[in-house]
C-alpha cells in the first residue's frame, strides 16, 4: 500500500485563515454591488470572483502543492476550454442580425 503520511497539508489555521478571506471576499461583493460604478462594475465583480477562485483552488483543492506537470495540464486544459466559449461566443455575436 502507499504511504500517505508523506503528502503535504495544510495546517488548520492556514484553513481558517483562507475561510476569513473568503468571507471578506463575500462581503466586498455585496459592498460593491450597492455602488455605482458604471461600466466599472462587472470588472470589480469579477476581479473580486477572480481571487476568491484562486484561493479555493490553490488551499482548498491543494493546487498549491500539486505536481508542477499536473498544475499545467490544468491550466492548459482550462485556457483552451475557455478560448473554446469565448470563440463560439464570439462567433454567434458577430454572425447575429441586429435589427
Amino acid at each position: 500500500m502507499s504511504d500517505h503520511s508523506s503528502a503535504k497539508s495544510s495546517p488548520l489555521p492556514t484553513y481558517f485563515v483562507v475561510f476569513f478571506a473568503l468571507l471578506i471576499g463575500t462581503a466586498l461583493t455585496v459592498y460593491a454591488a450597492t455602488l455605482d460604478l458604471g461600466k466599472f462594475n462587472a470588472a470589480v465583480a469579477l476581479t473580486i470572483a477572480s481571487i476568491k477562485a484562486t484561493l479555493v483552488a490553490l488551499f482548498f483543492m491543494h493546487v498549491k502543492g500539486a505536481s508542477e506537470k499536473l498544475t499545467k495540464l490544468v491550466v492548459i486544459a482550462a485556457l483552451f476550454f475557455l478560448l473554446l466559449l469565448l470563440g463560439l461566443t464570439m462567433t454567434d455575436y458577430a454572425t447575429r442580425l441586429w435589427s
